[in-house]
């Protein structure tokens, strides 16, 4: 082999290789969960539910901190009724298990509610994502529970 050839193959099995870590890093489902939990804050914070609807399933399923079930309609009609002063996630972990990903953080927020009532609440939640099999990863289930003191 040629010395020019050696060098063009080492060149693009070295160019494959950093289009492979490429790949890998743009595909990294934790980093994908985080930026659409980050996504989910900033559609919160601009009473945007347009942000964030696609990526929560039509089967979605919320467990508020009251005990209520919330579906999908019901969460996105939420986004628009809130005006925060503060709103900011805390200690999210992300665990995956293939097409599953369990996100959990906590949830510190203020501002008013529709009516005008001031609200701020300090909660834990746990969010269920699922890969789809077009390869979307979506929001099938949410818990709130408030933390104390």
């Amino acid at each position: 082999m040629n010395s020019k050839r050696a060098w063009y193959l080492l060149g693009v099995l070295g160019l494959a290789v950093v289009m492979n870590a490429s790949a890998q890093e743009a595909t990294d489902p934790h980093k994908t969960i985080m930026d659409l939990e980050n996504q989910w804050l900033e559609a919160d914070k601009a009473n945007n539910p347009d942000m964030i609807a696609a990526a929560i399933s039509d089967k979605y399923l919320a467990t508020t901190s009251e005990g209520q079930l919330e579906d999908k309609a019901k969460t996105l009609e939420e986004i628009k009724t809130r005006k925060y002063s503060s709103a900011a996630y805390e200690d999210i972990r992300i665990t995956v298990f293939g097409n599953t990903a369990i996100a959990r953080g906590g949830w510190k927020s203020s501002g008013t509610e529709q009516s005008g009532k001031p609200f701020t609440e300090h909660l834990r939640w746990t969010d269920t994502w699922v890969k789809t099999p077009s390869g979307k990863w979506q929001v099938v289930a949410t818990q709130y529970t408030p933390i104390k003191g």
